[in-house]
């Protein structure tokens, strides 16, 4: 296991990628798979995240799709694996897949996987108030306010994510490390506002899913926020 940072440059600026590979990339039989947010498997951070660069001065409207399409190819090509490869995506790391292979049709894309992600941001927010709906009132009105009232909404998107996103009790020393960087109240929630008052805002690509022409893998367990609805475009749109 290894990790480290990879530099990335961006609109003239330099910024820190910080990954994680699983297995040896240098003497591999078998084709690496990056894990956006057997072996060898990376796993990376996006920019504005835990261990790699923070950027809390830029405009919102610096967090686009396309910079965390550039900051994964910049990943492939340090590793030198843009010619073969596969991409597992989970929740908003399945978007950005969707929207690579759309975009940008990469050659190298081998196999695409997709787990608790979605097609359309208005499905994911209706199956989110959906599940909400059986929580305790004070939940409820943490995950309303949002990054607006970050202790509230930390302290009920733990409640929700008990729930529908790790069941494991106590959780993993890495999801709680995880919680602490993105929902505490120091958190840094550039990316998030960004992104969400931005391009994912209102965000679908099911008109655009016949685009994806590489073998795709779509996963959603009982307890995921992506419920059958929201992954169903994924599975009617993607050619099979």
């Amino acid at each position: 296991m290894t990790q480290g940072f990879i530099p990335f440059n961006y609109q003239g600026e330099e910024y820190q990628t910080w990954y994680k590979v699983a297995g040896n990339l240098s003497s591999r039989t078998r084709t690496p798979l990056v894990s956006a947010h057997g072996g060898p498997v990376i796993f990376y951070e996006q920019i504005g995240n835990s261990r790699s660069t923070h950027l809390p001065s830029r405009p919102s409207s610096f967090w686009t799709i396309d910079l965390f399409i550039d900051e994964l190819v910049n990943l492939l090509k340090h590793f030198h694996i843009q010619g073969e490869f596969d991409l597992l995506g989970h929740s908003w790391g399945g978007t950005l897949g969707l929207e690579f292979e759309v975009r940008r049709q990469p050659e190298g894309l081998r196999h695409l996987v997709l787990t608790n992600s979605l097609a359309d941001m208005g499905m994911w927010n209706a199956s989110t108030g959906e599940l909400s709906k059986v929580f305790p009132n004070d939940v409820q009105k943490g995950l309303a306010v949002g990054v607006t009232d970050m202790e509230a909404y930390g302290k009920a998107l733990r409640m929700f994510h008990k729930k529908h996103g790790c069941l494991v009790d106590p959780w993993p020393e890495e999801l709680v490390y995880l919680m602490n960087q993105s929902i505490s109240p120091s958190a840094d929630i550039s990316v998030a506002v960004g992104m969400f008052t931005g391009e994912l805002r209102t965000w679908s690509i099911i008109n655009r899913l016949d685009r994806v022409c590489v073998p795709t893998f779509v996963i959603n367990g009982r307890a995921d926020i992506a419920q059958d609805f929201v992954v169903e475009p994924l599975f009617r749109g993607i050619r099979q």
